[in-house]
């Protein structure tokens, strides 16, 4: 008996001694705090946009380059808010270390395509909302204590971004499901969430998918979990037949690779069959044969009509073979508009608002030598951080996290047109991916403290 009171005594003082915190412990716990509630409401604003459930689909004539002024005061006030963030609570070697040569080439070859734009001021301004954007995506990664913090704060956020999407399906239908109105009747029925197209939803809810994953495999099971199936379960009710393929693919190599320790192979494994997709969507229309192997596998060849479109973008390259055409300065540009319409080919490109190929736009946006150089250093690059990454075993999973995430958006890349495009969460998060995995490469990722 005596040595259970002492036991208990001793056990009691103990637990009085760690629920007093001193002044500095109750700071840091609040900044703590603070970070990871930030990181979470980044990664939620990032995938739900400053304009959810936009309503029917419209082609404005001047989305080309004047932007909206929503997202464009929105991201303002989230990249101060953000930075100011930063600036207080990440270490200021952190935050030197973030500044990479990377993203420096890939603005500064996006900012010169900008003198050869129609109007380089819209341009440069549009541009200038991808830039504010990536203070959000850097503050969701570097602001949070640890990994247990970003996994934690970003499985309630998306969870809750799902539940809202769900929700949707019942309350207000009519902008969360698209109807047999408007100027794609044909797609009446499937889902897109608080998202202005299916397109657009299947990718993200399949990256939100491979987080779900991402908090499983960390120890966020539950949540995990949930997010997963329910994401999942959304991207089927899209329609999106590419995505829907992709999708198990980015999955497996990552989770086979890691299986079987062998990270080299599964990246071997990886660029074969980007260079199997890639021949069998845009090499269609190079190639004779490889539009007949098409036609053999594939019941819609020409992918909704997009074969006519990657035509059209392909022919207006040489153009400005060196250079591009500018960002954000060819589709909906009034060169394009004023065109005489076509009527054999599938689709009005005067209309268009992407060649829908995001290899294909960023030669025609950049040029040859700067369209090649961005998408290395987005879709390849990655690669060389993944391998150096996997050499800390504490940053594995997160490491597995962002190469699906490059992976899946590799393939999307084929039939969606996203890189640098604004705010746009298909963007964002492919840029979160490949800026995470720059991070994990050179810093490390932060476990938790015991």
């Amino acid at each position: 008996m005596q040595d259970h009171v002492s036991m208990n005594t001793r056990t009691f003082h103990s637990a009085a001694t760690v629920s007093i915190d001193t002044p500095d412990q109750l700071s840091a716990r609040l900044t703590k705090a603070v970070a990871a509630v930030l990181s979470g409401t980044g990664l939620f604003l990032i995938a739900l946009t400053l304009i959810p459930f936009p309503g029917s689909l419209e082609v404005d004539p001047n989305a080309g380059n004047e932007g909206n002024i929503i997202n464009q005061l929105g991201y303002l006030g989230l990249g101060t808010i953000y930075l100011a963030a930063m600036l207080v609570i990440v270490e200021r070697r952190t935050l030197w270390r973030m500044v990479s040569p990377t993203w420096a080439l890939i603005f500064a070859v996006a900012f010169l395509s900008c003198l050869q734009s129609y109007d380089p001021t819209a341009s440069a301004r549009g541009l200038m909302l991808s830039l504010v954007a990536m203070i959000l995506v850097a503050g969701v990664l570097l602001l949070p204590r640890s990994e247990a913090d970003f996994v934690g704060a970003g499985a309630n956020a998306i969870l809750l971004l799902i539940v809202i999407d769900y929700a949707a399906l019942f309350v207000a239908p009519d902008r969360a499901i698209h109807s047999a109105f408007g100027d794609e009747p044909w797609h009446a029925g499937f889902w897109k969430g608080h998202l202005l197209h299916k397109n657009v939803t299947a990718p993200v809810f399949s990256v939100l998918c491979v987080f779900g994953i991402y908090c499983i495999r960390t120890g966020a099971r539950v949540r995990g979990a949930l997010i997963a199936i329910l994401a999942m379960n959304f991207v089927l009710h899209t329609g999106s037949k590419t995505t829907i393929g992709f999708l198990p693919i980015a999955i497996m190599l990552v989770l086979i690779g890691r299986a079987v320790a062998r990270p080299g192979l599964m990246i071997v494994v990886h660029f074969i069959f980007t260079i199997l997709i890639f021949a069998l969507t845009l090499g269609t229309i190079y190639s004779d044969h490889l539009l007949a192997l098409t036609t053999a596998i594939l019941e819609d060849p020409t992918y909704t009509g997009r074969g006519s479109i990657w035509r059209f973008a392909s022919a207006s390259i040489s153009d400005h073979l060196w250079l591009g055409h500018g960002y954000a300065s060819f589709w909906l540009s009034p060169v394009i508009r004023g065109l005489e319409a076509d009527f054999e080919a599938n689709w009005d490109v005067r209309g268009i608002v992407s060649g829908h190929n995001s290899y294909l736009d960023a030669v025609l946006t950049f040029g040859l030598p700067g369209g090649i150089t961005i998408l290395l250093l987005l879709f390849v690059k990655p690669f060389y951080d993944y391998v150096r990454a996997n050499r800390r075993p504490a940053g594995r999973h997160f490491a597995d996290f962002c190469i699906m995430v490059v992976i899946f958006m590799t393939y999307n890349g084929m039939m969606e047109s996203f890189l640098l495009n604004r705010a746009d969460p298909m963007w964002l998060l492919t840029a979160l991916a490949v800026f995470g995995l720059g991070l994990a490469a050179r810093l490390g990722v932060r476990a938790a403290p015991h």
